[in-house]
């Protein structure tokens, strides 16, 4: 799945939006911003967690951190990494290309308010050497996630 997923994803409902591929890795946050020239936070990095017995996908600017206490006082519960192999089972996703795009099956997604402070943001795009250029706001309607404020800013 991953990348050709994820260009399905867009083919159908945002045409215009173009996967960057590039020949080096942007699987990392910092890797990412070296390769596009951008500032770390302005890499959308998505996560995977457990809130619960409910698995989100958490989309935030690459210099934040998820918040503990602001997750569970917003979600119910804290947040619990999950492992590599069920992150890609679940998402078809790769560690390092995972993004809100393309999913096998839907997951409630969030996006954190941290996003909100660029123009434009850069998420992977199915795997670790492709993102797309997207608006904050852009990302959140085609991907239907919900607004929260769930990451602390960089210390």
């Amino acid at each position: 799945m991953g990348i050709e997923a994820v260009r399905a994803f867009l083919e159908a409902r945002a045409p215009d939006i173009v996967i960057i591929e590039q020949a080096s890795s942007t699987a990392t946050v910092l890797e990412a911003a070296a390769t596009l020239g951008v500032l770390p936070g302005q890499i959308a990095k998505t996560l995977s967690v457990r809130i619960g017995d409910v698995v989100v996908l958490v989309v935030a600017a690459g210099d934040c951190r998820l918040d503990n206490r602001k997750v569970k006082d917003a979600l119910g519960s804290r947040p619990r990494m999950l492992p590599a192999e069920e992150v890609e089972q679940l998402t078809g996703h790769p560690v390092g290309g995972v993004c809100p795009f393309g999913l096998p099956t839907p997951l409630p997604i969030y996006c954190d308010i941290s996003l909100r402070q660029f123009e434009t943001v850069y998420p992977a795009a199915g795997s670790r050497t492709a993102s797309v250029r997207i608006t904050p706001e852009r990302l959140a309607e085609l991907v239907g996630a919900t607004w929260a404020d769930i990451c602390s800013p960089p210390s």
